[in-house]
Order: C-alpha cells, then structure tokens, then sequence
C-alpha cells in the first residue's frame, strides 16, 4: 500500500470515528440533557462547547472569531494535507493522516455549530496544570496519536533511503 493511501485511509478513519461518535454522544446518548457520567476516578463524560482550539485558547464568541478561527484550521490543514502527498514513509504518512482527518472532523464542528463538541473530561485528584482539566473528543486522541507517529518517524525511522525502504 502506498504512503499516500494508506494517509488518505488514516484521515477517513480519524474523520469518520470521531464524527460518528460526536453524532452519537449528541442524539442518540443526549449528553448535552445529562450531568456528567463517571466512567473512571480520572475520566467523567460531559458536555463541553470548545469555542477556541486547544484548551480554549483564543476562544472567541463571534460569528467573525469563529469564521477566522474555521479558516485558520482549514488553512493549517491544508498544509497537513501537502505534507501527506509528498510523504515518503507510510508511518508518516498515516500520522499525517490521522492529523488531518482529526483536523476536518473539529473544522466540520465549527462549521455546524459554531463550536468544537468535546465529551471526555480528563482529571486528576491532584493539580498537574492544564491536564488536570482536560476535555476531548476523539478527534484530539487522533491528533495525539498522529503526532506520536511523526515522533516516531522522525526519531527512530530516521530519513535515510534504507530506513525509508524498512519503514514500507
């Protein structure tokens, strides 16, 4: 399988999955209509209406934040996507993948409701900073993921031709 295919799989699987459990979580389980669901000591589900990117930075409650907001991401995804095209090692590739899929799903959420839909509050009994407060959805878990991949490659595929060629 291609690099380039196996991307393109990568970002449909990330897109799909989330957006799957975003439709879900909003009309079928009605989270919004629920208080908070214990699933672990550190793991509650809940409703929460990102209206910035990551942990709400430059969230903004404008039609025209969000417009920019939308455009930025769509803009940085792009450039995602480019990467994934020239990408040579299918590791990359698929992190790339998992990037923009994950990306799109957020950018579709914005798009439709003006805020990004995240389910899955992360917390601890004690302070550990901004992880002590953590809500997300799938789309953030593929992100993460994607860019453990580019870790990855980047540390132990290396970008010499019979590393490449072991990689595939």
């Amino acid at each position: 399988m291609s690099p380039r295919l196996l991307g393109l799989i990568a970002a449909a699987a990330a897109f799909a999955i989330d957006q799957g459990n975003k439709l879900w979580m909003l009309d079928v389980f009605q989270i919004e209509d629920r208080p908070p669901t214990v699933v672990l000591p550190f793991l509650d589900i809940v409703m929460a209406w990102n209206k910035g990117i990551s942990y709400s930075l430059l969230k903004t409650d404008t039609p025209a934040g969000r417009w920019i907001l939308l455009g930025l991401s769509l803009g940085i995804t792009l450039i995602f996507t480019v990467l994934l095209w020239r990408s040579k090692g299918r590791v990359g590739a698929a992190g790339l993948g998992l990037i923009v899929g994950a990306a799109l799903a957020n950018a579709l959420d914005r798009f439709v409701h003006g805020a990004v839909a995240d389910f899955y509050h992360f917390h601890t009994p004690f302070s550990l900073g901004p992880l002590s407060n953590y809500v997300f959805n799938l789309a953030d878990v593929a992100i993460v993921a994607g860019v453990g991949l580019l870790l990855y490659e980047s540390l132990f595929v290396g970008d010499t031709t019979e590393a490449r060629r072991d990689a595939e």
